[in-house]
């Protein structure tokens, strides 16, 4: 049987001695027919210029098969969660006062730690040339500069774990075709938010290594550049697990209605409203403002403090007061957990799958779990370990709000 064999395709190949090859014609006996229109191919039967198309990317079959968005969704899962260690690892690097031990910032280099008593003894020196020392630390002992410096050292790595966790698998599944054009998109933004998080991070160090002669606060860390790099953190974590559980889910067949309508938005609205509260709680930590009023409905003595707007500009409290600060994230608790309390009567009213209401019920459990936790955070005077787990419970409830936002999602329009 006769091969065709197809001119030259720069437009494919780019070389004028290639010759691409498709697979035979089929008889004309085969096709019951003779008009001499040879047939389609069979399911399953390429042409040589198909393979070298979809290998090279430039096929028009962009769409992965549910084997590989599973595979991809379970990756970015897992990604999703070395997010949230690196988020609650930081966490604890904030409440121990442990982020600025570590005073220089190498990609490579500073991967390996002192390992002997004449390096250990070098970087405690080049530690006391900065504020925090000076200022805050000046009796420490080189055995406790060794623990805020691991503290440090262990976010900073966990940091370059979540750098590779992203950018090797996005290499291998891009090269495997296993990402479609839109993914590829959200591949590379997720990947270069990564990148853009560990600049970010040193850029919120340096500004607690400054000098300042005109104060005599604390050392700390700019709460500006705090709650830029938490936000940033957290928004790497909602996009990837937000498409991870799109990948991963599958769909729901229920009949569009106004009432699912309403409730579709209001879940967006209260998940906007835990990201918020989320974020107020950077600059909680930032001016540890924590540590002002440890009382609980009312702030001292009082529902409204006095000390509420001493700053001036008034604009200037919002974010630099630590008692306008804490009153708002107190705000922000409160407005939360009603939202997902009406959000959870709402939902009832709806006939929906069983698995969105687990996750409607998920939500609420762990919304007065939360105000549980950072009641008794307040009350006991900011505690590590509480602190710590209250921390964890942000994390933990706006996973359950993407969840719960996601499966209305899926019920097509």
């Amino acid at each position: 049987m006769q091969r065709l064999i197809f001119p030259p395709l720069k437009a494919l190949t780019g070389s004028q001695g290639l010759r691409l090859l498709v697979p035979r014609a089929a008889p004309r006996a085969q096709c019951g027919c003779s008009c001499g229109i040879r047939c389609p191919l069979r399911p399953g039967q390429y042409s040589t210029i198909s393979e070298v198309a979809l290998q090279s990317g430039r096929g028009t079959m962009t769409l992965p098969s549910k084997a590989a968005e599973r595979v991809v969704g379970r990756w970015l899962l897992v990604c999703s969660g070395t997010v949230a260690g690196a988020v609650i690892l930081g966490g604890v690097t904030r409440l121990t006062e442990s982020g600025l031990s570590m005073v220089d910032w190498h990609l490579i280099k500073e991967m390996k730690p002192p390992t002997s008593q004449e390096e250990w003894e070098a970087e405690f020196q080049r530690y006391q040339q900065f504020p925090e020392f000076k200022i805050l630390n000046h009796d420490m002992t080189l055995a406790e500069f060794k623990f805020i410096w691991y503290m440090e050292y262990s976010h900073r790595m966990w940091g370059r774990l979540v750098g590779l966790a992203y950018i090797l698998p996005a290499a291998y599944f891009w090269r495997k075709g296993w990402l479609s054009r839109s993914m590829k998109g959200r591949v590379l933004a997720l990947c270069g938010l990564v990148c853009f998080q560990g600049l970010l991070g040193w850029y919120m160090v340096k500004s607690g290594l400054e000098e300042k002669p005109d104060s005599h606060d604390i050392p700390r860390v700019s709460q500006y550049r705090l709650a830029a790099h938490l936000g940033s953190a957290l928004v790497l974590y909602c996009a990837s697990l937000w498409t991870s559980l799109s990948l991963l889910l599958p769909q729901h067949k229920l009949p569009e209605t106004r009432q699912l309508l309403r409730l579709r938005r209001f879940a967006h609205g209260t998940a906007g409203l835990v990201f918020l509260t989320a974020l107020s709680g950077a600059f909680v930590a930032g001016l540890d403002a924590g540590l002002v009023y440890n009382s609980f409905p009312k702030m001292g003595e009082s529902w409204i403090p006095e000390d509420l707007f001493t700053f001036s500009p008034i604009l200037r409290n919002v974010f630099e007061n630590p008692t306008m600060v804490q009153f708002d994230h107190r705000i922000l608790g409160i407005t939360s957990v009603t939202a997902i309390t009406a959000l959870y009567f709402l939902s009832r009213r709806i006939p929906l799958p069983k698995r969105t209401r687990v996750a409607a019920v998920s939500l609420l459990a762990l919304a007065y779990t939360q105000a549980g936790l950072g009641i008794s955070t307040l009350l006991m005077y900011v505690p590590t370990p509480l602190a710590a787990t209250h921390q964890s419970g942000s994390l933990a409830l706006l996973s359950s709000a993407l969840w719960l936002m996601n499966e209305l999602r899926r019920i097509p329009k």
